[in-house]
């Protein structure tokens, strides 16, 4: 059977586009940032998330800054790893090897490449009030939007190729897109980063993951299709 009977073209070209449009926003907001451009949208995002005339406070109920730490766990490295962890093991015990060797590699590789852009852009934290969580990196791109969107997009994209439903592929992708946004939304109501940390975040994390999907897809075509 063609690759394009097996779709496999018409999906490596829409992989291929979508990393691409993600490598462009990258390199837009970087660009911005480093350029200062984008200090009176980040600033303006951030207070108005804050109470009037008193900024030291989020908006809404005194618990919501509780809620959003919460939230803001999903994206940490602990609670990450530990999920990629787990996924690996099971991968291992049914013996899909090389995904589980694949989901390791990219997450331990993902997050090493955000270390070193946050080295490189060297970014400060906002300033303008005291942070809702504790803060030990430079702020540009968003660890937490970066590495959950690469870790939940790929866990994602592993749980899609068990089905052959669209509805349940759509609904994983949809739960995927929804965590990396919400632990992305809430490093910005925490105010311990910029809102342009946080696209950039969203925008390599996917990247990451677009480009090791495509490397699979090219050992399944290698391998002739085998998993």
């Amino acid at each position: 059977m063609s690759f394009f009977q097996n779709k496999i073209v018409p999906r490596m070209l829409g992989i291929a586009a979508a990393a691409a449009f993600g490598l462009w926003v990258f390199i837009e907001v970087a660009e911005q940032v480093l350029e200062g451009e984008t200090g009176s949208f980040d600033r303006a995002v951030l207070l108005a998330l804050r109470m009037r005339g008193n900024p030291v406070h989020a908006l809404g109920p005194v618990w919501m800054e509780g809620v959003a730490r919460d939230i803001t766990a999903l994206g940490s490295i602990p609670v990450l790893s530990l999920f990629v962890i787990i996924v690996a093991l099971f991968l291992i015990l049914v013996r899909r090897w090389w995904t589980a060797f694949f989901v390791l590699l990219s997450t331990a590789g993902g997050i090493a490449v955000t270390f070193l852009l946050k080295h490189v852009f060297g970014r400060a934290r906002p300033d303008l009030f005291p942070h809702g969580d504790i803060v030990v990196s430079a702020s540009f791109p968003s660890g937490h939007a970066m590495i959950s969107a690469l870790v939940y997009l790929t866990l994602g994209a592993l749980v899609t190729g068990l089905t052959t439903s669209r509805t349940i592929k759509a609904y994983v992708m949809l739960v995927a897109l929804g965590l990396t946004a919400i632990v992305g939304a809430s490093r910005v109501y925490l105010g311990v980063h910029w809102p342009t940390d946080v696209l950039a975040g969203w925008a390599a994390g996917a990247v990451w993951a677009l480009a090791w999907w495509t490397l699979v897809e090219l050992a399944r075509i290698r391998a002739g299709g085998v998993k």
